[in-house]
């Protein structure tokens, strides 16, 4: 794969996506923090995206300069996450913005220990950033609870959305950091992101899968696809 300065990706399932408008915000603004101007290449390019089926479309800003788009089929989504903690530094070189970390963090979640799907992340006190690939939400009785966005964190698409979705339902918010240690024993965790909403955590490093009986994901994804728009 080549250098990619900034890059973007959602779900679009039959010609509707979720918070394409901040998506679109993300990746324009990070583009022109690297001096490439994105606002018509990504209103052009929106508007050739099929309006059928199940895609997954990367938009790009290589190494080179140049912006594009890579249309590819979306993988399966939801299921069962297991996660595992990575033992060290965060080794992202800029956390804040999507594209130049993404072939190490593959790497990373490719070699997570105890076969997870996902890797944690975490800040120089021990305590959990995010996924590799997804960011973290998690549940404190009826709170629901994010890492401080002072931290060096990737804006999250997923994570603005729900907060959205929180303020509508009268749910309260709140921020501070957790350790991994704390978080297992928290009411309920979740990793979220744009090809997949809401994945509760159901096991931790080699511990058994927790069926999760009474998860507060399956209400909230529901509240996630009824933020879907048609595409332009």
């Amino acid at each position: 794969m080549s250098g990619l300065r900034v890059a973007d990706s959602f779900l679009v399932a039959n010609g509707k996506v979720r918070g394409l408008d901040l998506h679109r915000e993300r990746f324009v603004r990070s583009c022109a923090d690297a001096g490439v101007p994105a606002e018509r290449f990504w209103d052009e390019q929106v508007g050739r995206l099929p309006g059928f089926g199940r895609w997954f479309p990367r938009f790009e800003l290589r190494d080179s300069g140049e912006l594009a788009v890579q249309l590819r089929p979306a993988p399966t989504t939801g299921g069962r996450v297991r996660v595992a903690v990575h033992e060290g530094a965060d080794p992202r070189t800029m956390p804040r913005v999507k594209g130049p970390d993404l072939e190490l963090l593959g790497k990373l979640r490719e070699s997570a220990p105890y076969r997870a799907d996902e890797i944690l992340l975490l800040d120089a006190d021990g305590t959990v950033l995010e996924a590799a690939y997804a960011a973290l939400a998690w549940w404190e009785d009826d709170t629901l609870c994010f890492p401080p966005s002072d931290r060096p964190l990737l804006p999250s698409v997923t994570a603005q959305l729900l907060r959205q979705i929180a303020r509508t339902q009268g749910v309260p918010v709140e921020e501070h950091p957790i350790t991994p240690e704390a978080l297992q024993n928290t009411t309920e965790a979740w990793l979220i992101n744009a090809l997949h909403g809401i994945r509760p955590i159901h096991a931790w490093q080699d511990s058994p899968i927790d069926p999760l009986p009474n998860s507060h994901s399956t209400p909230w994804q529901s509240h996630l696809e009824s933020l879907t728009t048609r595409l332009p």
